[in-house]
């Protein structure tokens, strides 16, 4: 059995977080934390990348940037919602392999 850990495991463990804390603020904080932690991913990805690949994935990552636009704003339960879905597609994406 190996001992890595693996990024949807961590992914999997912060939702699961989001669906359990019981403090609507915090919640709310670690959904935020999210956001930002993801624009920073895709600003790193953005600097990585050659221009013709800048151009190739402009679509992928505008419509990253928009999607968590889309989850700014989110109520306590609007983010335990978004975290249970995205728990289910991982779930989901692990019977598949």
């Amino acid at each position: 059995m190996s001992n890595q850990i693996k990024s949807d495991d961590v992914i999997f463990n912060f939702f699961k977080q989001i669906c359990d804390e019981k403090d609507d603020i915090k919640c709310v904080d670690l959904g935020n934390s999210w956001i930002t932690a993801m624009e920073t991913n895709l600003d790193n990805i953005e600097v990585n990348l050659e221009e013709a690949d800048k151009i190739m994935h402009k679509d992928n990552i505008n419509n990253n940037r928009q999607h968590l636009d889309d989850l700014k704003g989110k109520s306590a339960d609007g983010w335990r919602e978004y975290a249970t879905q995205c728990m289910v597609e991982i779930l989901d994406n692990k019977k598949n392999l």
